[in-house]
């Protein structure tokens, strides 16, 4: 049997949290389309920002949507490895720089 949490078909169907909170739902959607439009970054930047967050947080919808956005505005593999790259460094060092506070606390203690 295989059963897992997340569908891809699913991405699909992101319009729908709208349903039961339409004006949230117009709001987010317009201040999303204003946020990734072209700017001081291009659209091509601002979808490899968004594909390394997508895999800082985890979120396969997010990982399929900004491959396929990365790839349409013009990003190439190795630009989006080394996005992913950039993605896990930072969250690998997010996790050690907490280091500092479990070594003062061992400190604080007497350790």
């Amino acid at each position: 049997m295989h059963d897992h949490y997340y569908f891809s078909r699913d991405l699909k169907k992101f319009g729908d949290i709208s349903k039961n909170a339409p004006e949230l739902g117009k709001k987010y959607f317009a201040w999303y389309e204003a946020v990734m439009a072209e700017g001081a970054l291009s659209e091509r930047e601002k979808s490899l920002i968004a594909l390394a967050v997508a895999h800082a947080v985890q979120c396969p919808y997010c990982i399929d949507a900004y491959t396929s956005a990365s790839l349409e505005k013009g990003a190439d593999l190795d630009q989006m490895t080394e996005a992913v790259h950039v993605a896990a460094a930072i969250r690998g060092g997010a996790s050690l720089v907490h280091g500092v506070q479990m070594r003062n606390k061992a400190d604080k203690l007497g350790m």
